[in-house]
């Protein structure tokens, strides 16, 4: 099987502009492809997941990745996927966000001479002068084209500012400026950027009378056709100290039954042979591939060791007398008590089981909480001080979630 066939049987693939162009590309190693990441937070998340692994899967092939971190488009920002503008970023924070992009990225891919690259459109972007560009790039772009763009489109009702109007022309100008000084003729990207990549291709046939392709890679979506990676607490990030391996691990553990096989293609690095065999899968073996699953991925992010403490964790909730050192824990003080006890409402919103009071009250009357095994059934329970001692209380929010809270000395 061909690399670009791999990719095609995973179900990874969404739209490409010329099939027997890139796929001849990606199979003989010649795709020098560039991803971009726009610097919105500290760390990247499960939403970031698959193109990293694209990355990695076609650098092994012998193709040339290029990180793209948008520096300069960051402060724009990108209105796709959006009903409301982006918050306004200082150059401060945008660059503090790529310095911790690309330390979680190679753990990914091989960065070096002749390997991938890492570069910040701020650099080309930052200096351009703007009625040069206009009159340079701007003329290639038709308005009426741009707004027929479903980015643009779910954007007219609420209003669409000017600028970012204009993130359409700069991620273009991005793959124009990639493909005249790093030799990249290849885009890849989520399938909601696909009108973004064609302005970069048209814009590159314009001006430079070349081909360059583009590649859409399918959104990570749930069976309920949601995009995955998201939590109570909010998005699952790749870096520890936002997400724990084991709040990691325990996300993809907890995935549906509908979603795991589809999961195991599209993320892990398991032969597809192998995850074939599992589609024949039933009841208690689900079980089993999501533990892979979880398993495999977490191995990924956070390493080997990481995913086997993750795993342990998990599996010795359900054995008596296991090792719960692992389990996430909060640690409260005594000036989180009142009398020397805190409400099971107050302890569940302290330990990010839940984001209010009002959705904890919710769970404990529709019997979604456990303390230590005993379901809770009164939204006015207490937990002692007493309780909260030693190797503390653990809470269980429905079916899968577990968190231990203790007193700290």
């Amino acid at each position: 099987m061909t690399c670009y066939e791999e990719l095609k049987a995973r179900g990874l693939i969404a739209q490409v502009t010329n099939e027997e162009e890139i796929s001849k590309m990606i199979n003989e190693g010649k795709a020098v492809f560039y991803i971009g990441f726009d610097p919105t937070a500290d760390s990247l998340h499960v939403g970031h997941f698959m193109a990293l692994c694209l990355m990695k899967r076609l650098q092994m092939a012998g193709n040339r990745p290029i990180a793209l971190i948008g520096g300069g488009t960051g402060m724009v920002g990108d209105p796709s996927g959006r009903t409301d503008m982006r918050s306004m970023m200082t150059v401060e924070t945008i660059q503090h966000n790529c310095a911790c992009f690309k330390k979680q990225m190679e753990r990914f891919i091989e960065f070096g001479d002749g390997k991938a690259q890492m570069v910040n459109n701020a650099d080309w972007l930052m200096d351009l002068n703007y009625v040069e560009l206009l009159r340079e790039v701007g003329a290639c772009f038709s308005v009426n084209n741009m707004l027929r763009a479903e980015c643009y489109k779910q954007r007219m009702e609420k209003g669409l500012s000017f600028l970012e109007f204009n993130y359409m022309i700069m991620q273009s100008y991005d793959f124009y400026h990639l493909f005249q000084h790093y030799g990249c003729n290849m885009q890849f990207g989520g399938d909601d950027q696909w009108s973004n990549m064609l302005g970069g291709t048209e814009l590159i046939r314009r001006k430079l009378g070349k081909d360059a392709h583009a590649m859409t890679i399918t959104l990570l979506l749930n069976s309920e056709g949601k995009k995955m990676g998201k939590t109570a607490k909010g998005a699952v990030w790749l870096d520890p100290n936002k997400t724990s391996p084991y709040e990691f691990y325990q996300y993809w553990r907890n995935v549906g039954d509908s979603d795991v096989l589809k999961c195991l293609r599209m993320l892990t690095f398991l032969p597809i042979e192998q995850i074939d065999e599992m589609d024949k899968w039933e009841g208690a073996q689900l079980n089993q591939a999501k533990e892979i699953l979880a398993f495999e991925l977490t191995k990924l992010v956070h390493g080997e060791e990481e995913a086997q403490k993750a795993q342990d964790a998990a599996k010795a909730l359900f054995a008596q007398g296991g090792d719960k050192s692992n389990v996430p824990t909060t640690t409260l003080d005594t000036g989180d008590l009142t009398d020397g006890a805190i409400g099971v409402l107050e302890l569940m919103l302290k330990c990010g089981l839940v984001p209010s009071k009002k959705e904890a009250r919710r769970l404990v009357e529709q019997g979604g909480v456990e303390l230590d095994g005993q379901k809770v059934t009164d939204v006015a329970a207490a937990v002692t001080a007493e309780q909260l001692s030693g190797e503390g209380i653990m809470l269980k929010k429905g079916k899968k979630v577990f968190h231990r809270a203790v007193l700290g000395e």
